[in-house]
Order: C-alpha cells, then sequence, then structure tokens
C-alpha cells in the first residue's frame, strides 16, 4: 500500500506525523555532527604553534603597518588570504562572498580579543578602491613586495603552475592561477613574540559562508550541479549582468 504522495517534482509528500518522526530521525544526526564539531574544534585549538621569525611589513591606508601592528592591541589575529594579484582590476568574486559575511562581524570580533584583517598581494591603491565599492569597513592591507603569501602558500610563482604541482593546502596538485584564498590564525603573547596557530583553505572555508550554510537547509541545496565550483557566484553589486568576467579570466585574456 503507498503511504506517501508524490510532489511534481517527484519528492515524498507525507503526513505531519510521519514528517515529525523523519525529522527526529535527522535531529539525532544533527546532534552527533554538532559533538563531533566541537571536538574538532577543539583539536584546533589544541594544535601545536609556530613562531613567526620573519618581519613582514605591509603597505596600509595608514602608510607601513607590521604585522605585530595588525593585531591593533590584542592578542589574536585572524587573516583572511584574500585572491587580487597586482595585475587584477578587481578583487575575486568568491572572496568577496566571504568578506561580505565577515566584514560586519569584524566589530564582535573585537570584543572577544580578536582582530580580523584582509591581505591581499595587490597594491593597496587597488585594494582601497575595491573596498569602497563593496562597501567594506574593514582594515585590508597589500603584502606586495614581501613573502607573506607564498610563506603561507596562496601565492605561486610562474614556475610553480608551469611545474603543475604548487602545495596547496597541504597536498601538491594543478591550480591554474596565480593566487588561491585561505586563512590564517595568529597569537601575539605578553612578549611580543607571534606564532602561527592554524591555517584553512579550499573547502574548509566553507564553513565562514553564510549563504552556503543556508543553502544547505533548502530542498534545492547549494544547487551547484550545473555550474561546477562557484562559477554561478558574483560581486553583491554584478548580478544581473549578463557579460560579467571573472578577474582571472580577465587576466587571462590580456
Amino acid at each position: 500500500m503507498k503511504t506517501a504522495q508524490e510532489s511534481t517534482d517527484g519528492h515524498a509528500v507525507v503526513s505531519r506525523d510521519e514528517w515529525l518522526k523523519a525529522r527526529v530521525a535527522l535531529l539525532a544526526k544533527e546532534k552527533e555532527f554538532t559533538k563531533l564539531r566541537d571536538a574538532i574544534s577543539q583539536q584546533r585549538r589544541e594544535l601545536p604553534w609556530v613562531k613567526v621569525e620573519s618581519h613582514y611589513e605591509f603597505a596600509g591606508a595608514e602608510g607601513k603597518v607590521t604585522l605585530s601592528d595588525l593585531f591593533d592591541g590584542r592578542s589574536q589575529l585572524i587573516v583572511y588570504h584574500f585572491m587580487f594579484d597586482p595585475e587584477w582590476t578587481q578583487g575575486c568574486k568568491s572572496c568577496s562572498l566571504l568578506a561580505d559575511h565577515y566584514d560586519p562581524a569584524v566589530i564582535h570580533l573585537a570584543h572577544r580579543d580578536v582582530t580580523m584583517v584582509t591581505v591581499s598581494r595587490a597594491p593597496i591603491e587597488k585594494l582601497l578602491a575595491f573596498k569602497k565599492r563593496m562597501g567594506w569597513t574593514s582594515r585590508w592591507v597589500s603584502s606586495f613586495g614581501n613573502t607573506f603569501n607564498r610563506d603561507f602558500r596562496v601565492s605561486f610563482t610562474p614556475e610553480e603552475l608551469k611545474s603543475g604541482l604548487p602545495l596547496y593546502n597541504y597536498v601538491s596538485a594543478p591550480y591554474p592561477i596565480s593566487e588561491l584564498p585561505g586563512l590564517s590564525v595568529f597569537f601575539k603573547n605578553d612578549e611580543g613574540e607571534i606564532f602561527h596557530t592554524y591555517s584553512t583553505y579550499a573547502r574548509g572555508l566553507d564553513l565562514f559562508i553564510t549563504a552556503y550554510n543556508l543553502l544547505d537547509v533548502v530542498p534545492k541545496g547549494r544547487d551547484e550541479d550545473d555550474t561546477p565550483g562557484m562559477s554561478w557566484v558574483r560581486h553583491h553589486d554584478r548580478y544581473g549582468e549578463k557579460n560579467f568576467v571573472d578577474p582571472w579570466m580577465e587576466k587571462a585574456s590580456t
């Protein structure tokens, strides 16, 4: 005997009681996931640290600043490695999606002893112009001229790209572009020593994209089967444009 109907798209349609039974079963798995996530977060905090020996100097809106300066009086620093090659005319659209999410959170992080900044290789003038266009208010500095991006494995030389095996996300794999995204965390003690505590890349950044978390609860999910990667994403002021061009594709065509 058939106990469920089907919607026009083939999905099962049941009674409220049947739905509740299925929902409670899923809730048990969601609770397991929450506990596992908490355990992983604890393991993340317990990772050993690496002392940062290099003296990094960045270009900011106010002039030259050091990595130590970026802490802005706090002991914890989050750096988002935003893809913006010096030759591009605009920042990465996918990184912009992340910035749309974390930019408003920076003020709240500051009240938990955490400073968050954005770092890119493009010259500071380009960064500030793009920041103004996007309406972001958090701090953005340029690593152009230092080795910060290379040291934290988000920028690659032409030779590395040509080899097809640049090291990204802790593995060697072929990548087509010189810039890739990531997030790194640092701690500064009372003596002013700085330590690298954590970095994540690629799908590890999903956690920070609220839009994806929201898409995960709707029936169609992320709906990316026909749009591989994040090809559907646009800068928030470019949705509706028919001739949108990715910044790295723009570079490749010149």
